[in-house]
């Protein structure tokens, strides 16, 4: 039998509203009591009693049986989270920091009070891939899962190569249609989906990385040399976290540009849409693709969410059970394009092997292999003005 849903909701925003949106369009058994929102002065499209800036209106009232959790504050929305399961409250959220940084934590929590929490849609937007490696997985020996996690980062990349736009124009573009905030730092920077991929390695291999200890590189530095560089060489480039199993007991983790070829799959994934690229020892190889940014697909994934919860749905982790031996490692080997300024940064930098040089007056580039624990030791100078690095297959 379909449980009723009595729900009260943190935020209100494109996600809320997107959500709002679709849920108008169903005959659902839930019901939305109280919507508790930052801005009391904003204007709203619902009714002004419904909502309420005063938490307690949704955490204190015994008759919510469910959280939808829709802010940006990561720490605000941990400790909702946190005290919405303690209370008995079953919680769907969207914030891929905030369940990235605590997800152990809020794992023994769902275990001890035996609430639910859900969070399709802090991931990769309308793709199912929580669900899938949860469910479909579960008894999969994994080999890597990667791809496109970030609409606003591929948009700009998109727009580049195939419009022939600039960094700047494309960034400020993708501003403008709400794909990137005002400080992009978290998308172009690569902590969007940095933190997407701390969430997906706990449900592909069953383990707990904090993201701060996972390399994330981003597109900042990107110029017009290595836009060049890219198309002579008929590559495009695309911003890319990566898990990969390793050694039969570890997993690697990173975010990284990384220039590609036509026969990739992920050359095609154009624009806000995302793609994930599934590497299984049985299933073979699995793509998923979708929108990964917007009100309504990261809304349809939050319903699906909300609607699981009616049947009393719970991710069960059963790949944390048999993991004990799987261990998070950064003993690994890339092939990398690191464009440079200053000879002394090279010289600071230690590559296995250099494999393709280049030397002009205003363009340096090496292609070598390199460990990421070096990348990761050498950040600061890898990430200095003038600098930029990208893996190549």
């Amino acid at each position: 039998m379909s449980k009723k849903l009595i729900i009260g909701m943190f935020g209100f925003g494109v996600v809320g509203q997107g959500l709002y949106d679709i849920i108008k369009t169903k005959r659902l058994n839930l019901e939305i009591k109280k919507f508790v929102i930052k801005n009391a002065d904003k204007k709203r499209t619902l009714p002004a009693e419904l909502f309420t800036t005063d938490a307690e209106a949704i955490l204190a009232d015994a008759e919510i049986n469910t959280v939808v959790e829709l802010i940006d504050d990561a720490n605000a929305a941990f400790e909702i989270t946190k005290r919405a399961l303690k209370n008995g409250k079953n919680v769907v959220s969207a914030n891929k920091k905030m369940i990235a940084s605590h997800l152990e934590e809020l794992t023994l929590i769902q275990q001890e009070y035996g609430t639910s929490l859900l969070y399709e849609g802090a991931v990769c937007g309308s793709i199912p891939i929580i669900r899938n490696l949860e469910e479909y997985y579960d008894n999969e020996l994994l080999h890597s899962v990667s791809g496109i996690f970030n609409g606003s980062s591929n948009y700009i990349l998109s727009k580049i190569f195939n419009e022939n736009q600039g960094y700047d124009v494309a960034l400020k573009q993708a501003q403008d249609l709400g794909f990137a905030e005002t400080d992009p730092t978290l998308d172009v920077g690569g902590f969007d989906p940095k933190y997407k991929l701390a969430i997906v390695a706990s449900h592909a291999y069953g383990i707990y990385v904090n993201p701060d200890e996972i390399l994330n590189i981003g597109i900042d530095k990107l110029d017009d040399r290595d836009i060049r560089f890219a198309k002579e060489k008929g590559f495009k480039i695309k911003l890319l976290p990566f898990a990969k199993e390793i050694n039969n007991n570890q997993v690697v983790l990173y975010v990284l540009p990384r220039l590609i070829t036509p026969d990739n799959i992920l050359f095609n994934v154009e624009n806000e849409n995302n793609g994930v690229l599934v590497k299984a020892a049985f299933a073979d190889e699995q793509f998923f693709y979708g929108k990964g940014a917007g009100g309504h697909p990261t809304g349809s994934a939050v319903l699906s969410d909300i609607a699981a919860l009616r049947y009393g749905y719970r991710y069960e982790y059963k790949k944390h059970l048999e993991a004990a031996q799987i261990q998070y490692s950064t003993d690994y080997k890339l092939k990398v394009y690191f464009r440079y300024v200053k000879e002394e940064t090279l010289n600071q930098i230690q590559f296995d092997a250099i494999v393709e040089r280049f030397y002009g007056q205003d363009f340096k580039y090496v292609i070598g292999e390199i460990s990421l624990q070096e990348i990761i030791v050498k950040r600061d100078i890898i990430d200095q003005t003038g600098n930029f690095i990208a893996e190549v297959l």
